[in-house]
């Protein structure tokens, strides 16, 4: 698999996570511990995604 296949699945990926984590942001209660978890996790989908844009081109 190329480098900008796996760059275009990360950047799908992320785009999900944030749309998800926008819509628990807003309707969960005062325990945001899951916004936290799915947000983290997809910023680390976008930093996997930044290594590979700059560290194997």
């Amino acid at each position: 698999m190329d480098t900008d296949r796996i760059r275009a699945v990360l950047n799908v990926l992320f785009m999900i996570g944030a749309l998800i984590s926008f819509i628990l942001y807003f309707a969960l209660g005062e325990d945001k511990t899951v916004f936290f978890y799915v947000c983290g996790a997809s910023l680390f989908l976008k930093m996997m995604e930044f290594l590979f844009r700059f560290f194997l081109r």
